[in-house]
């Protein structure tokens, strides 16, 4: 019995010693090495707003800054670090002609500089002038109080006729689609509504029209009629000579009938 167990631990110690040399002498796994490569990307910097900017405002200093953007997705239109480095002292005092909100790009279409006056010299397009007209205090005539500046609007002119003994009154639209430049003192806000209430409107006309303005505002009473954001989307600018020949209401007796000019 004690032979065969001895031999039977003796054959176990060689296969086991066997199985050691195998694994001991087989060669280690191969192991592949990945080497990843970065491609770096061009970057370079564009004007932006540092915080929001209001029409009409000049520049401060802390209003602009340079953002890293990728060189290759920059619009030609945005003013660049590598071609205008020193853009943030030259756009020093200049005033916006729109809104800028913090982050946005800066164009310089929408910059005026060295200008001394005021905001509306500066917003005019060329070729056009800014005239003021007298409006209801109450907003009756500018459509309830809530034309604002930027908005479009149409000049509606009523003209009190006494002939023949009878009085009566005509109305029609003396300019269309008008851009208004500025309204009254003040902005409130009523009921989380902006609201402006005052006691003139500045409009952007041409030489032209700023004479048809002056006349009308004359001889009878200026109205002003807020046009859809919808169709300010489908025309921008005056319509033809920046008149209309609309229906006109003719109230007589307190009886309206309409016809057209």
């Amino acid at each position: 019995m004690n032979k065969a167990r001895i031999a039977i631990l003796a054959v176990a110690l060689i296969g086991g010693g066997t199985a050691a040399m195998m694994v001991g002498g087989s060669p280690p796994p191969t192991t592949t090495e990945t080497k990843v490569v970065v491609q770096q990307i061009p970057m370079d910097g564009v004007l932006v707003a540092s915080r929001n900017i209001d029409v009409g405002a000049r520049i401060q200093n802390g209003d602009l800054r340079w953002a890293e953007w990728p060189r290759d997705s920059i619009a030609p239109e945005l003013i660049r670090r590598s071609s205008a480095p020193k853009s943030i002292e030259e756009y020093a005092e200049a005033i916006s002609r729109s809104q800028f909100f913090a982050g946005e790009p800066i164009r310089s279409e929408r910059l005026v500089q060295g200008q001394k006056s005021g905001y509306l010299a500066a917003s005019l397009p060329p070729g056009f002038r800014a005239v003021a007209i007298t409006i209801d205090q109450t907003g009756a005539t500018s459509a309830g109080g809530f034309v604002l500046p930027n908005d479009r609007v149409d000049v509606i002119s009523t003209v009190r006729d006494n002939a023949g003994g009878a009085e009566t009154f005509e109305s029609r639209t003396i300019l269309s689609n008008v851009r208004v430049l500025a309204i009254g003192q003040s902005v409130q806000e009523k009921n989380g509504e902006r609201t402006v209430i005052g006691g003139n409107a500045t409009l952007e006309v041409d030489p032209g029209q700023a004479e048809s303005l002056v006349l009308a505002q004359r001889v009878g009473q200026l109205s002003l009629s807020l046009r859809s954001i919808m169709d300010q989307a489908k025309s921008e600018g005056p319509d033809e000579n920046g008149t209309s020949d609309s229906s006109i209401t003719i109230v007589r007796y307190g009886n309206a009938s309409s016809g057209r000019r």
